[in-house]
């Protein structure tokens, strides 16, 4: 049988995703047993040990000024801001996808102005959003906005136009006027479309999260990391990292989980 016609069982698969985690986690702490070894004071690579005591010291020890545990709180304050561009980015690259895909005069004036929006670096722009929206949670969750809507925008004005001209035609000669068209049939071609699209863009708005909390905030898990930062703490900084990455992974679980099961019907939420 030849390798592309090869498909591995449950427990192969189980065993090749497990794999390449297992053999990181070996290399980093080999790598670390040899550093310490060599300089028990390094802080490049901290020890489990050191890790899980900075873990304990954030996530179930109470802050002496604040009383929080600072885990916690900055992980509510991430998720609250990203909840929050992540739903606003959803509904107006909906809103612009549907329009200049499906009605020609708009998207003649829409799509070169998104091609343009969407080449513009985000991060470039985080200064002019402080001094407009100052330094409080606004200018954060503008700056996901500014980063993903064009990009979704995009993404479904593209699957907008690739709707078969034979539905559109269908609807039109039952009698369906221009938004009950756009009602029922675009609206729910592009819905699980727009899950799928959350998925590919939630990378960059943690990105742009952690870089606007790292600029100006008071909490947060990218403030944090940069606060520590100074201080060489790596054995803070790497469980941060993992634990922001492990929310990622959750939340596009999430999102794949609601597409298979909100849009079976959908060939791009299959797994």
């Amino acid at each position: 049988m030849r390798l592309l016609n090869r498909h591995p069982d449950r427990s192969t698969r189980l065993m090749l995703v497990i794999l390449p985690f297992a053999l990181l986690l070996c290399a980093y702490l080999f790598g670390s047993a040899q550093r310490l070894a060599d300089n028990p004071r390094d802080k490049l690579l901290p020890s489990a040990v050191q890790m899980s005591e900075a873990i304990k010291q954030v996530a179930f020890t109470e802050d002496k000024r604040s009383g929080a545990y600072l885990l916690w709180q900055d992980t509510a304050s991430s998720l609250t801001r990203l909840a929050s561009g992540l739903a606003i980015s959803a509904v107006a690259g909906l809103c612009l996808g549907i329009v200049a895909g499906t009605l020609p005069l708009a998207g003649a004036s829409l799509s070169p102005l998104m091609v343009v929006l969407s080449m513009v670096p985000p991060l470039a722009l985080l200064p002019i959003l402080f001094i407009v929206f100052g330094l409080g949670e606004l200018s954060k969750v503008m700056l996901i906005v500014i980063g993903i809507t064009p990009i979704l925008a995009r993404d479904l004005e593209q699957r907008a136009r690739e709707i078969p001209a034979e539905l559109r035609i269908k609807a039109l000669t039952l009698g369906a006027s221009t938004w009950t068209y756009i009602l029922r049939v675009v609206l729910p071609q592009l819905a699980p479309r727009l899950l799928i699209s959350l998925r590919l863009v939630l990378g960059s708005a943690w990105l742009f999260l952690i870089a606007a909390e790292a600029i100006a905030s008071e909490d947060g898990l990218g403030y944090r990391i940069f606060l520590v930062r100074r201080y060489l703490a790596m054995d803070m900084i790497l469980p941060y990292v993992a634990w922001i990455t492990l929310l990622a992974w959750l939340t596009d679980c999430s999102l794949k989980q609601l597409t298979q099961r909100a849009f079976p019907w959908y060939e791009g939420g299959r797994p």
